[in-house]
């Protein structure tokens, strides 16, 4: 107590900034929930064309319920049940499961199937359509595949110069949907340097998802001396949520998809740990980060609460329509395994 007989908080206390929102996306959790009820109603195997969403904990906790993935559709066995990842696929892969007869389930992101719809409709308008994007990344692959002969990839802002166009009165852009906002608006900004005609999407691209979890990030960044962002290597935004971090002031930024991972060396002198997740991963993997650390006295835990988030998408209408003629229940809800399932 202080003189004056008030509380005296100690900044050098330990403590956690939590990120609000974290962790699954509505698109995520659509895709998730998609094969969970697929496997129930068909049984295993249920194949699944490329990573469902990419976290490396989903992947194999559907795994050992009976989700056999696959790199390519001919891979499925003909006539076997197939579903497409949030990520979206090109028109080609609907082609190839149509002459193998498989029994399709899309459950692509309806946030990337605007961004698909966008792209089929400034094509057929003879626009010059600028992607940006990642280069492979399985959502930027589907989305060029729409209209390959229109679409050219641009890959931040350094790819700027590299870009050519037929006429520069008839460019628009559009965005792969898991990027940094500020690294692409400042690859439109170059883009509208070189071409000032250029035509923004007729709504954002970026979902809201990914900017509400790097909004939170932003707002915690500068009082962080590291900050610990959970998801897989191959997920878009959570690799972004390292970036963003270490932009905005953390002073060391790590991604990790399970606590074990964490090197202890890391919170070497530190104060303050920020902890956010990916939109691909499961809040249990939260749960352990943060039992992790209140284990080292990181127990005082202080939510930073960027956005309130109430999106919800209803599963895929094919597989909606067996649910209900198999007298099964097709509302959004997990199965418990995501919560249950150990670690590993």
């Amino acid at each position: 107590m202080s003189a004056a007989g008030e509380n005296v908080i100690d900044h050098r206390a330990k403590r956690v900034l939590l990120a609000a929102p974290r962790g699954y996306c509505a698109g995520v959790d659509r895709a998730v929930v998609t094969v969970e009820k697929a496997l129930d109603l068909y049984g295993p195997p249920v194949y699944v064309r490329k990573q469902i969403v990419h976290n490396k904990h989903v992947v194999s906790t559907l795994e050992r319920r009976g989700a056999i993935f696959v790199d390519e559709t001919d891979q499925v066995p003909e006539g076997a049940t197939v579903v497409f990842s949030a990520h979206g696929v090109a028109p080609v892969v609907h082609q190839e499961a149509r002459a193998l007869q498989l029994k399709t389930i899309d459950a692509t992101c309806p946030l990337v199937t605007k961004v698909h719809r966008e792209a089929v409709r400034f094509a057929d308008a003879d626009y010059d359509i600028l992607l940006i994007g990642h280069e492979g990344h399985e959502e930027v692959v589907g989305t060029a595949g729409e209209a390959p002969e229109h679409i050219t990839l641009v890959d931040g802002p350094a790819d700027v110069p590299n870009v050519t166009v037929r006429d520069p009165e008839k460019v628009v852009w559009l965005s792969q949907t898991t990027l940094s906002v500020d690294e692409t608006m400042e690859t439109v900004r170059r883009l509208r340097e070189r071409f000032p005609s250029l035509q923004d999407p007729p709504s954002d691209d970026i979902c809201y998802a990914t900017q509400n979890r790097q909004l939170a990030v932003k707002q915690m960044a500068a009082e962080c001396d590291v900050m610990i962002v959970v998801g897989s290597r191959n997920s878009s935004n959570s690799v972004r949520l390292v970036e963003v971090a270490l932009e905005h002031g953390s002073r060391a930024g790590h991604l990790v998809d399970y606590a074990e991972e964490i090197d202890e060396t890391w919170l070497d002198g530190a104060t303050t740990v920020g902890v956010t997740s990916g939109a691909s991963v499961p809040e249990v993997l939260v749960r352990g980060v943060l039992d992790y650390l209140a284990a080292r006295g990181y127990a005082d835990v202080h939510p930073v609460i960027a956005a309130h988030e109430s999106l919800t998408f209803s599963l895929p209408n094919e597989i909606r329509r067996d649910l209900k003629a198999a007298g099964m229940s097709d509302k959004m809800t997990h199965d418990g395994s995501f919560a249950s399932a150990a670690l590993r």
